[in-house]
C-alpha cells in the first residue's frame, strides 16, 4: 500500500471517531447556515482540523483544499505539485437529521491527476481506498463495478441541486427520463458515497451536477480504478473544473450519457 493512502486512511478514521461520537448528542450540535440549505457544524471543523493536522504531520509539503477552510498552499519549495482534497463530512445535512449517511472524503492529486483516494464511512464501519493503477478496495477486498450493461436494468445515483436553483428544470427533464429508462434512481445525499457505490457495484451509474472537487476527487479515482468511466456532461475529463460529473459502468455510461446530453438545453451544449 502506498505510504500516501496509509496517512489518508490513518487521518479518515481519526476524523470518523469525532463524528461517530457527536452522533451520540446531535441535541446539543452547533450548526451554521453557510448559505441556504448548506450546513456547518462544528463536528465538520473538528473532523477537517484533525484531517489535515494528519497529514500535514506526515507530508507538510503538501497543498490542501479543504471544504471548510479552503486552499491552503504547500510548504517548502517546488512541492507545489502535490495537494490533498478533503471533504470532512459530506452529507452534513444527513447527520444534522441523524440520517446514518454521510461520508468522509479524502484524495491526493499530483497536478489535475488523482493518486490516491479515500471514501470512509463511519456508520457502516466501510472504507473505501483506490491507488492510481492498483485498483480499488473496500475494506481490503477488491472491487469491481456491476456487470449491467443495459440502462433499463440499472439502478442509478443522482443528486438534486439544492443551493442553486438556476437549472432545476433540466434537472427535473433528465430526471424524468432516466425514471422512465432506468430500473430506478436514488438520491441519499452524499455524492462521495455514491460514487463508492458504483464502484463497488451498488449502483450502476450515477448523475449529479453543481459538485466541488471535495465532493467527486475521491469517489471518481475509485471508479476508474474499479472498471468503470467518469465524465462531465459533454463527455470529456473536466468534472472536477465544471462540477458536473456522471459515471457508471462502461456500457451503462454510454447509454445514461446520451440521455443526458439530449435533454441539456443548447445553451449548456456548447
Amino acid at each position: 500500500m502506498h505510504p500516501a493512502l496509509n496517512i489518508a486512511i490513518k487521518a479518515a478514521l481519526r476524523a470518523g471517531k469525532i463524528i461517530n461520537r457527536a452522533s451520540n448528542d446531535l441535541d446539543l450540535l452547533k450548526v451554521e447556515t453557510k448559505q441556504p440549505n448548506d450546513f456547518v457544524t462544528e463536528v465538520d471543523r473538528k473532523a477537517e482540523a484533525t484531517i489535515i493536522n494528519t497529514l500535514h504531520e506526515a507530508y507538510p509539503q503538501y497543498g490542501i483544499l479543504a471544504e471548510e477552510s479552503g486552499a491552503t498552499a504547500a510548504k517548502g519549495a517546488g512541492s507545489g505539485e502535490y495537494r490533498w482534497i478533503i471533504d470532512p463530512l459530506d452529507g452534513t445535512t444527513n447527520f444534522i437529521h441523524g440520517l446514518p449517511q454521510y461520508a468522509i472524503s479524502i484524495a491526493l492529486a499530483k497536478g489535475s491527476s488523482v493518486e490516491q483516494a479515500v471514501v470512509f464511512d463511519p456508520c457502516r464501519n466501510e472504507l473505501f481506498t483506490a491507488s492510481r493503477g492498483a485498483g480499488a478496495f473496500l475494506n481490503e477486498r477488491r472491487i469491481r463495478v456491476s456487470r449491467r450493461t443495459k440502462l433499463q436494468d440499472s439502478l442509478l445515483g443522482t443528486g438534486f441541486p439544492y443551493r442553486m436553483f438556476d437549472h432545476i428544470d433540466t434537472y427535473l427533464a433528465i430526471f424524468k427520463e432516466l425514471t422512465r429508462k432506468s430500473a430506478g434512481q436514488r438520491r441519499p445525499g452524499a455524492a462521495s458515497l455514491d460514487l463508492a457505490y458504483v464502484a463497488c457495484g451498488r449502483y450502476d451509474g450515477f448523475w449529479e451536477f453543481g459538485l466541488a472537487p471535495w465532493d467527486m476527487a475521491a469517489g471518481a479515482l475509485l471508479i476508474s480504478e474499479a472498471g468503470g468511466l467518469v465524465s462531465d456532461m459533454r463527455g470529456e475529463a473536466t468534472y472536477m473544473t465544471s462540477g458536473n460529473i456522471i459515471a457508471g459502468t462502461p456500457k451503462v455510461f454510454a447509454q445514461l450519457l446520451k440521455v443526458i446530453q439530449e435533454q441539456l438545453p443548447d445553451s449548456v451544449k456548447a
